[in-house]
């Protein structure tokens, strides 16, 4: 599976981005859909991840009532609403699909295809 991110760029404490993951796959309905950040010198870090229903979102702690994570099964995309970001938001975004049972939805080991990432910057 391709995934093509997009959106990222700078932005002032407290703005907004949404992020964008577009998939090459027709099977894209059927995918758990995560997003990952790693920022410099740290390991990659989970964000986000939806069900392939949308049933069930999952958010990392730091993150929970700022992000919204969703998906448009017909346009083949899983987005990430950013809101009141925070300088330590800044970092490389990755979109990842995967099949991963419920408690692996948090692990980067749950995602089989990872896109090339998005860059954000918050400033302070």
């Amino acid at each position: 599976v391709q995934l093509q991110a997009s959106g990222g760029g700078l932005v002032q404490a407290g703005g907004s981005l949404r992020l964008s993951c577009a998939a090459s796959t027709p099977t894209f309905g059927t995918y758990v859909k995560g997003w990952f950040r790693q920022a410099p010198g740290k390991e990659r870090e989970f964000v986000a991840a939806i069900s392939w229903n949308g049933g069930t979102t999952v958010y990392a702690d730091s993150v929970k009532g700022r992000f919204t994570i969703s998906r448009d099964n017909a346009k083949k995309t899983v987005y990430l609403q950013t809101n009141g970001l925070k300088p330590e938001d800044t970092a490389v975004y990755y979109c990842a699909v995967g099949r991963p049972i419920f408690s692996y939805y948090r692990s980067p080991e749950g995602y089989t295809s990872w896109g090339q990432g998005t860059q954000v910057t918050v400033s302070s």
